[in-house]
């Protein structure tokens, strides 16, 4: 075996390790499975669900004490889901941050 070749193999034997520690840990991680999956959708619909459905039940409420020409129900359900979204956006740009800080922390 000559010299380039040894280096080859040497970095070749390198990069299949890495790749087999980061399947282990993928493995070891009960955090990224489907179940943490699914329950993140669920946790993303309720942050948008919840904001929607409160703007709705408090527009309803004003139109009945103050009505007006337009309706508070619609304009606050429309703010409701507009504020749900953007709580929804952060929340997952949070998460986002927080995985890629700990990948970065196992390598």
């Amino acid at each position: 075996m000559q010299y380039s070749d040894k280096k080859e193999t040497s970095e070749f034997s390198k990069v299949v390790g890495e790749k087999a520690l980061r399947k282990l840990k993928a493995l070891h991680n009960d955090k990224k499975s489907v179940w943490f999956g699914l329950g993140m959708m669920g946790i993303v619909g309720w942050t948008i669900v919840v904001p929607t459905l409160l703007g709705a039940l408090f527009g309803i409420w004003l139109d009945r004490k103050y009505p007006e020409t337009f309706s508070w129900t619609l304009t606050l359900l429309i703010l409701g889901l507009v504020a749900g979204c953007m709580i929804a956006w952060n929340w997952i740009i949070k998460e986002h941050k927080e995985m890629n800080q700990k990948d970065e922390n196992d390598e």
